[in-house]
């Protein structure tokens, strides 16, 4: 979830926007009865956006596909999607989003960077990443999701696509899925008020939710990757982007300007660039320079799936550094 003030990032041209206008005026004549959009893929538009996402979202979990024909990593992601979503045969339904010829929804979801994928489930988001991510690791946040959907009742017990889920979720996802919620078949209060913090952009609020599950639970999976989500974005949003990359490529020495630019390339989802910056950062420096760089590159692992392979690339060269 990002603050609603937030703009996408990366350029957009004149060319780009018209075409988008175009796909946006196209996507509105085709829904101008009012129907639901049919099929395992559907696109979305401002219009059409509470019928075929909110109120779809009640009966089957909907996924969201923020992108945009410019942004290159949307291009590797929106595939893996459309795939999964053809597969799953109706159980979840592909919502895709164009955010430059839907700029007011883009906004409503509080878009940071794109591609972003949230899923929704009974007109609540429950869920979500950014940038691009390989197709197992979709898989398995996918899996996740649908737990989620099932302990919502939107699923049936024992279906075949949750069988398949569990059988092919890890032994972490399903451990994950287990401490992430009680026997009350329902999310923990402090995911709906970490939530309605963010709907009103009290990014403060969603980090005082957070904790205070993580108080009550400390392995709650969702939690620590929510508090962690929530303060990259608090820190991201009090820089001075431009300034920022200037500062890092005038200054390779201070160890802050590069973690303030590591924090920005993460929250646009250029994941393997924030931690090889951090790297590069921990291979010159050494003693307290070498130790904030360590911690704060270790701190950005919690906002990736445990097994996400960037991660596990980045612990590997970061033991290799400091043994």
């Amino acid at each position: 979830m990002q603050p609603r003030d937030f703009s996408l990032y990366g350029a957009v041209d004149l060319g780009a926007r018209q075409a988008a206008a175009q796909r946006r005026q196209q996507a509105a004549q085709s829904a101008e009865s009012g129907a639901p959009a049919d099929g395992a893929v559907i696109e979305v538009t401002e219009q059409t956006f509470n019928t075929d996402v909110v109120e779809r979202s009640r009966t089957t979990p909907v996924i969201i596909d923020l992108w945009a024909d410019w942004c290159g990593p949307c291009k590797q992601l929106s595939p893996v999607l459309e795939k999964l979503a053809a597969e799953a045969d109706g159980t979840w339904i592909l919502a895709k989003v164009d955010v430059d010829a839907n700029p007011q929804l883009a906004a409503a979801l509080q878009v940071q960077s794109i591609p972003m994928v949230v899923a929704v489930i009974g007109g609540q988001l429950v869920d979500g990443f950014l940038g691009a991510m390989p197709e197992g690791q979709v898989r398995q946040w996918l899996s996740q999701v649908l737990a989620i959907a099932e302990k919502m009742s939107l699923l049936p017990p024992g279906s075949a696509e949750a069988e398949a889920d569990d059988a092919d979720a890890s032994d972490d996802s399903r451990a994950a899925r287990a401490r992430a919620y009680d026997d009350d078949d329902q999310l923990p209060p402090a995911y709906e008020q970490a939530r309605t913090a963010m709907e009103r952009g009290d990014l403060d609020g969603a980090a005082r939710a957070f904790e205070e599950q993580l108080a009550a639970s400390p392995g709650d999976p969702m939690a620590k990757a929510g508090l962690a989500q929530v303060n990259l974005i608090r820190r991201v949003t009090s820089y001075d982007q431009a300034r920022s990359r200037r500062d890092a490529a005038e200054h390779p020495g201070d160890v802050q300007a590069q973690i303030r630019v590591a924090d920005i390339d993460l929250a646009s989802g250029r994941i393997e660039e924030a931690f090889d910056r951090l790297l590069g950062v921990i291979r010159r420096t050494s003693g307290e320079d070498r130790e904030q760089a360590r911690a704060h590159l270790v701190s950005l692992f919690d906002i990736l799936p445990p097994r996400d392979p960037r991660v596990s690339k980045t612990r590997s060269a970061l033991s290799a550094l400091l043994f």
